[in-house]
């Protein structure tokens, strides 16, 4: 099934102002939808395309870039190949699996200055990086993110194209929803449990059955065993991912390296983290020293919070080694009993929303006594001030956190959030946000 998405326009958009100037990169986790999508623009918006899939090619095709020298002759080559004629500044080549093809990346500077074509690469970030050796790295690339589907992504599958636009009209009037509040959450939890890859929305919407669901989300996650046992050949990379639920259940204020693998630390695994990071499969939270405008000038990349990419597979994770039926989150979350204690999948899901409406992902601990400290889950910046934000699995309303932070930094603050399971309110200088307004804010 193919499913509207977001990036869509922002594809147009490349299309229509750098007019061939510039290829179009579409980086992402594998089994996100890069090629469906790409596909289904390239058959959209241009005459004709031709589609190379360099995990799926012929031999004469992939020779094709040994030599590139004589365009005329290229072109006229690959034509010929495929049966598909190419029109000059009408037609679209895709580079699919990108990176498996290092000299058709490479290609890339020479097609673009042509300008006959436009041409359009997938890949994820980690194999792009990791397969340049010996080669010029395109600078004519525009570059764009597929993330998993966000809730209002989600909302579209279903059949709705309602609902979100109507959150965004609430939020600016700042008003309460009341009675609606309570179905929201329940299509939250709904979008909790199938996630926001397409192949689980899909299975979703087939069959109804989350049992169906789980199966896919597990075929998924072995995928990224695999992909990580690649990465690094001892199996730390595929340790750190398994352990992400109980490290946020720890709630130790970073990711214990130390836990999850015998005498290794942040340090001496920074280079797998950051592989793991490269996959877009895992979401990093940097520790910020100095929580101020320029974030990033001030995380400590050796302190962090490592979440799941999409909150779908988070779930699954969890519990991967139990089977669909033993799955205890799953008939929590249906029937709104989560537990306390199985709250840290809202700060997944917090961690991801935030995540794809474009926010890079820092937060902030600092003492409260000799034995305690406070911790803001997760701080934005807007402008020139900064909006931290706790989140909380129930409907709560204590934030001591939040409340010393917005005290010590006072001057640096623009708004400050509560993300909670309850209803919209604004009270004494606190929004409390339904989570399901998060990549609204």
């Amino acid at each position: 099934m193919i499913f509207k998405r977001k990036l869509y326009d922002k594809m147009l958009q490349w299309k229509q102002q750098r007019k061939g100037e510039t290829a179009l990169l579409i980086k992402g986790a594998r089994r996100v939808g890069k090629s469906t999508l790409v596909e289904e623009f390239a058959r959209k918006e241009y005459k004709t395309f031709i589609l190379i899939d360099f995990a799926h090619i012929s031999k004469k095709i992939n020779d094709l870039f040994d030599d590139i020298s004589d365009l005329d002759f290229f072109f006229m080559r690959l034509q010929i190949e495929t049966g598909i004629t190419l029109y000059t500044r009408e037609s679209v080549i895709v580079f699919d699996e990108v990176q498996l093809q290092p000299l058709a990346r490479q290609a890339i500077k020479y097609l673009v200055k042509d300008g006959r074509y436009d041409y359009i690469e997938t890949g994820s970030l980690l194999t792009l990086k990791k397969n340049v050796r010996n080669i010029v790295i395109p600078s004519e690339e525009t570059r764009l993110t597929l993330y998993p589907m966000d809730l209002e992504e989600f909302y579209w599958a279903i059949g709705n194209e309602t609902t979100y636009n109507m959150l965004r009209k609430l939020l600016e009037m700042k008003r309460p929803l009341e009675s609606t509040h309570r179905k929201l959450m329940r299509d939250l939890r709904l979008y909790m449990l199938v996630g926001g890859m397409p192949q689980a929305v899909d299975s979703y919407l087939k069959t109804n059955n989350l049992q169906a669901v789980d199966a896919k989300k597990r075929e998924i996650i072995e995928l990224y065993q695999d992909d990580f046992n690649k990465i690094d050949s001892t199996g730390r990379a595929s340790q750190l991912f398994a352990a992400i639920p109980g490290q946020l259940t720890g709630n130790a204020g970073r990711y214990q390296v130390s836990s999850v693998i015998e005498n290794q630390d942040a340090q001496r695994v920074a280079g797998v983290v950051a592989d793991m990071a490269d996959s877009m499969v895992v979401n990093l939270a940097y520790h910020v020293n100095d929580p101020k405008v320029g974030l990033p000038m001030t995380k400590n990349i050796y302190r962090y919070k490592m979440y799941v990419a999409d909150t779908g597979l988070f779930i699954t994770l969890a519990f991967h080694d139990k089977a669909f039926t033993e799955n205890i989150i799953y008939s929590k979350l249906l029937d709104d009993k989560l537990d306390a204690n199985l709250g840290y999948i809202y700060e997944n899901l917090v961690a991801q929303m935030l995540l794809s409406a474009g926010n890079e992902l820092f937060y902030h601990t600092f003492p409260a006594d000799n034995n305690h400290s406070y911790e803001v889950d997760f701080l934005i910046s807007k402008g020139n001030k900064l909006c931290p934000i706790e989140v909380k699995s129930s409907g709560y309303k204590t934030h001591k956190s939040l409340d010393a932070f917005c005290q010590k930094f006072h001057s640096r603050i623009l708004e400050s959030y509560l993300i909670y399971t309850k209803d919209y309110a604004n009270e004494n200088g606190t929004i409390y946000l339904p989570v399901y307004m998060t990549g609204l804010i």
